[in-house]
């Protein structure tokens, strides 16, 4: 596939929702990539990294591994993720903690509309695929649902498995790394390293989201190929049972201090109606709305480019 400057920026710029929507917890990097029509190629391009790239780049030399593994994909996508997350971080925090509900609303009338874009890619339903959706839906919304484990464990094999299971989520439409993390006790010791530069349980993090990414990406490499309709199903139903996880008015449960700042451990949601702050219901309402339209904009865009 031949791309321009301008193809590799508008790349970029999927690189960016897709920071901003990992910075948010409880909504997917991975559902992004999907709504945005990249997520089958960054699938096929994290699968291509495997043993015979280091031949390819012994044997051919660099530009030819570079091709092979879709490089010039890669590094936009990589960079517009980068900047968003160094420069909107900040930002979506900031508008997490002073304006919560109105930040969850835009996101849930995004995903709500990512629902019906990624069900529409099913060409043919039948009484398997709706029985799919319906226990990705049960599943997404179990997992939305689960206390976080006691204890935070630090031991190394732990923290590479987090790592591990934490980054398939990311790519995974529907279900947040940092949610993961949060549900396995891992959220706490992560930021911990971070903070007190424990290099050692950094690289156990990060060894364990490579391993995860490899292999896990051509496992659903391997679905979208052989079971398309009935991956999209279950994503779709992932999708769908997430937005448990974002719904805008929340009562909370369980609460910690991490770091010095006030962390929420377990909510669940509640009716606007029976919130017991002030409920924003029209401006929510509005913010659900501008949510939905960007989907729809993105679908009618793609479209027309194809056309």
């Amino acid at each position: 596939m031949k791309r321009t400057l301008k193809d590799y920026l508008i790349i970029s710029l999927k690189g960016v929702a897709m920071g901003a929507a990992d910075v948010v917890p409880g909504v997917s990097g991975g559902t992004i990539a999907f709504i945005s029509g990249i997520y089958e190629e960054l699938l096929e391009t994290i699968s291509s990294v495997n043993f015979n790239t280091l031949k390819i780049l012994k044997n051919e030399g660099f530009n030819a591994m570079w091709k092979s593994i879709n490089g010039n994909f890669l590094i936009s996508l990589l960079i517009g993720i980068a900047i968003s997350i160094i420069s909107l971080a900040k930002l979506i925090k900031w508008l997490l903690e002073n304006e919560p509900i109105l930040v969850w609303s835009f996101f849930f009338g995004l995903v709500l509309a990512s629902v019906i874009y990624v069900a529409k890619q099913i060409k043919r339903w039948n009484i398997i695929i709706v029985i799919m959706l319906l226990i990705g839906t049960a599943i997404g919304f179990y997992i939305t649902t689960l206390p976080p484990l006691v204890g935070n464990s630090t031991s190394g094999w732990f923290m590479f498995f987090a790592g591990s299971l934490a980054i398939c989520a990311m790519i995974l439409p529907g279900i947040s790394g940092g949610f993961i993390l949060l549900l396995l006790g891992a959220y706490k010791p992560a930021l911990d390293a971070l903070h007190d530069k424990d290099i050692k349980t950094i690289i156990l993090l990060i060894s364990g989201a490579v391993v995860g990414l490899l292999t896990f990406s051509r496992l659903l490499k391997w679905l979208f190929d052989s079971y398309r309709a009935v991956t999209l199903a279950v994503l779709t139903g992932f999708i769908l049972g997430s937005l448990n996880k974002i719904w805008p008015w929340k009562k909370v449960i369980e609460s910690e201090i991490i770091n010095g700042k006030l962390k929420i451990i377990q909510e669940e949601s509640v009716s606007p109606f029976t919130f017991q702050e002030n409920p924003q219901l029209l401006l929510a309402v509005f913010f659900s709305i501008i949510g939905f339209l960007v989907i729809v904009l993105l679908e009618k865009s793609a479209v027309n480019k194809e056309d």
